[in-house]
């Protein structure tokens, strides 16, 4: 198992932890409180993540061969998910990101707490950071 399947591995058994699909999106809702502060200059285009419903920034920077990301979102659920992420991601290195499985969202069985769209905006965000790993 490597670093981002444990991580991913972390996160779930967090949700597994909650018996309904409430609690869950409390939690999800919470974890997002946890985000930095975004700054603001960073709110730009080429930061936003496609296949949102809510916007979404990101944005990265490159320490010792290792991409470290940070972002926020203008929705509350959406700004747990953007945590999520941030934590499986983070951290990692340029050539680990480059094989991002686009299956960690079926992993993390998010489909049972969000809606399709906020998947597919997950998916994004995945998305995004695999082009910043392939373009570093």
């Amino acid at each position: 198992m490597n670093i981002i399947e444990k991580r991913v591995n972390d996160i779930k058994e967090d949700l597994d932890f909650f018996e309904d699909e409430l609690q869950k999106y409390e939690y999800i809702i919470d974890l997002g409180k946890k985000l930095e502060a975004f700054d603001e200059k960073d709110k730009v285009a080429e930061n936003i993540v496609h296949g949102c419903t809510s916007q979404v920034w990101l944005t990265h920077e490159i320490k010792d061969g290792k991409m470290y990301f940070h972002g926020t979102s203008d929705a509350i659920i959406v700004k747990g998910l953007v945590y999520m992420i941030l934590q499986i991601f983070s951290d990692s290195t340029i050539e680990e990101l480059k094989q991002i499985d686009m299956d960690i969202v079926h992993e993390l069985k998010l489909s049972e707490v969000i809606t399709p769209n906020r998947q597919s905006g997950v998916i994004g965000m995945m998305k995004k950071i695999k082009e910043y790993a392939i373009n570093a």
